[in-house]
């Protein structure tokens, strides 16, 4: 199981998280978002973490953006990895995979109630995973509510799948003693306001991973 921060702002905070274990970085590229960063403070930080001896995937979000413009903020900002959060179909995932060959396309869903699922088998042949975050009206993510997670009980997609929405170092291992995710991706679970993530609580959240897999190997 894989880790994503995502919402990173800072170029000193994305080194430092890299470094305590993630294995990608979210940047989100959707201006309404008080997350948003632009393509070339993106570029700053994944410049800065060239040295690593591993170093992370950088996966830009975007939500109901034209093909253009994400392939042009890919181009601008070296992100490898393409997360749509908005209302997109599975023709135009088909047309940005055409745009952007070889390039990881991952599909969120605010999932709502356990009916929602049912849509996301329209996407697999056009996306290399899925990922299921809480449904907010106005907000497409970052807004700390859970998901249900009883209710993903028999979740078994075709493809990886991203575990998001409302996860933090505290309730982190009840959420994995339930499912059983490829990732779990987690920003305002991390975060001192929106953008500013406290590394004490990134810290916090790979001990708690630590711990529960200690536990299931005993």
């Amino acid at each position: 199981m894989k880790v994503k921060i995502c919402g990173i702002t800072q170029p000193d905070q994305g080194r430092a998280i890299a470094q305590l274990g993630a294995d990608a970085l979210g940047f989100i590229c959707v201006r309404s978002s008080p997350r948003y960063v632009m393509p070339v403070q993106i570029h700053r930080v994944i410049a800065g973490m060239s040295d690593l001896a591993s170093e992370p995937g950088y996966v830009g979000v975007f939500a109901n953006a034209p093909v253009e413009e994400i392939v042009d903020v890919v181009a601008q900002s070296g992100v490898n990895a393409v997360q749509l959060h908005g209302q997109e179909s599975p023709a135009f995932c088909e047309q940005l995979r055409a745009a952007l060959p070889g390039m990881m396309l991952i599909k969120a869903f605010r999932i709502r109630v356990a009916e929602d699922l049912c849509s996301l088998n329209a996407f697999t042949p056009q996306v290399d995973a899925l990922l299921l975050d809480a449904y907010h009206p106005h907000l497409l993510g970052g807004t700390g509510k859970t998901l249900d997670w009883a209710a993903l009980h028999q979740f078994q997609p075709d493809r990886p799948w991203f575990l998001a929405g409302g996860l933090t170092p505290e309730n982190v291992q009840d959420a994995l003693s339930q499912l059983q995710p490829n990732w779990i991706d987690l920003s305002s679970g991390v975060e001192r306001s929106p953008g500013d993530k406290d590394l004490t609580k990134v810290a916090k959240l790979f001990e708690a991973l630590m711990f529960l897999n200690a536990s299931k190997k005993a």
